[in-house]
């Protein structure tokens, strides 16, 4: 919990330490979600045009239906553009990489990956490339400064101690400091959303509260999200090294062709490697590491050890990777497992894989605070593996620490020979 003026005055935060009792934290009948997006620190809505976005409504909150009903039409309406502007989008990325390691040696991962993310997003929601408007290339430079004034309380950047305590986590930044440039994005979103702003209003929004909404979706939770796993899976699939590699570029390209030289979603479902990399990545690093919840009412919470009593208006707090690192539920827990979910036995693990609010093999819906993206989230990942594996037999890469994820520099990018 953050500390200064942003720690909460009731003192007692329960921690779920296994993945028994993480689940707690989905149960709508014993807790609620309101404004607890991120723990006991509530960001100003100032930062939001005044509004509580999606992730802060409890599903009991009538905007939430509405806003998440929103997101499901987004998620739909031009999903048909999502597979060709990711092929798009990261093979100029996969180009700039090559291009810097022929001059410099090696590339960073995170700068090229962030502008591809933006760009995609961009292309395939809203059918406008950012290169063609007054935001150029400016979009993942104002969504990174946006959030450090949404989370700067909960971040560590590494600064010494005296330093960043004063800076971020004492005071809240002033959101007018900010305001030209939310300013500049919310200008984008408006002026290429029109077809969802239009459903916004047939389903009881306001064009204003809605295009709040879709910034805060699409540059926070879609955005932020492809920040912080791409780097984390490429670093894991990385250091799995030539072996797993080989096998991934065999799958995919044979899928591939299996399906017309095409990438399609039967193709795709015809990848089990694939898939369970990519499901192991968001297990063993899920993006977002903590989730939190405050009780309803009375009630026990179970762990596999024993049973707690939790009293109403109690703060639940679990941090995902106790959850998906259970050893009484994961074999080799703390191992990167490439096949861990391929077959029947695998699938069933698919309900402890948690990282999007929910279970793996659960749906979003109106009535829960599951990620209206997560099908989404786990399609483009599966998406930057094809990409890659379809040009490339392997890669090298070195990986540093990031207070976001891992920073991840690719050495070596080998052609594919067949």
């Amino acid at each position: 919990m953050p500390p200064g003026p942003f720690i909460s005055f009731n003192p007692n935060v329960v921690v779920l330490l296994d993945g028994k009792s993480f689940p707690t934290l989905f149960d709508n009948d014993k807790v609620e979600k309101k404004d607890l997006f991120t723990g006991t620190y509530m960001p100003s809505v100032d930062l939001t045009g005044g509004y509580r976005t999606l992730s802060f409504l409890d599903p009991a909150e009538p905007s939430h239906a509405k806003l998440k009903k929103l997101m499901f039409f987004l998620l739909s309406y031009r999903r048909d553009h999502v597979m060709p502007e990711f092929h798009s989008c990261y093979a100029e990325l996969f180009e700039i990489l090559e291009k810097e390691i022929a001059t410099k040696g090696k590339a960073g991962f995170g700068p090229a990956n962030e502008q591809a993310a933006f760009n995609f997003l961009a292309r395939s929601f809203y059918g406008a490339d950012p290169n063609d408007t007054k935001l150029g290339s400016d979009g993942p430079k104002l969504v990174n400064k946006w959030v450090l004034f949404n989370l700067h309380p909960l971040l560590v950047l590494g600064l010494p101690r005296p330093i960043e305590d004063g800076i971020l986590h004492t005071f809240p930044l002033p959101p007018f400091l900010i305001k030209k440039d939310y300013q500049r994005l919310y200008d984008f979103f408006y002026q290429n959303s029109t077809p969802v702003l239009d459903q916004a209003e047939k389903l009881g929004l306001s064009r204003d509260e809605a295009c709040h909404n879709l910034l805060f979706t699409t540059c926070f939770n879609s955005f932020g999200g492809m920040k912080i796993l791409f780097p984390n899976m490429l670093k894991w699939v990385g250091r799995a090294g030539a072996k797993l590699h080989s096998d991934l570029a065999l799958e995919i390209r044979s899928a591939i062709k299996s399906n017309g030289g095409n990438v399609t979603m039967a193709a795709i479902e015809a990848m089990p490697l694939m898939k369970s990399v990519v499901y192991e990545s968001l297990r063993i690093e899920p993006p977002v590491s903590s989730q939190y919840a405050k009780a309803k009412r009375d009630f026990v919470v179970e762990s596999h050890d024993a049973a707690f009593q939790i009293k109403e208006g109690e703060m639940l707090y679990g941090f995902q990777p106790f959850a998906t690192k259970d050893p009484k539920i994961f074999d080799r827990a703390e191992e990167f497992v490439p096949t861990r979910f391929i077959g029947e036995e695998g699938e069933k693990l698919l309900k402890h894989v948690v990282w999007s609010n929910g279970p793996e093999n659960g749906a979003p819906t109106v009535n829960n605070k599951q990620c209206a993206g997560k099908d989404f989230v786990v399609l483009a990942a599966r998406l930057l593996l094809v990409e890659l594996f379809r040009r490339y037999d392997s890669f090298d890469i070195e990986v540093a620490a990031s207070p976001l994820g891992a920073s991840v520099t690719v050495t070596s990018l080998k052609r594919a020979s067949f």
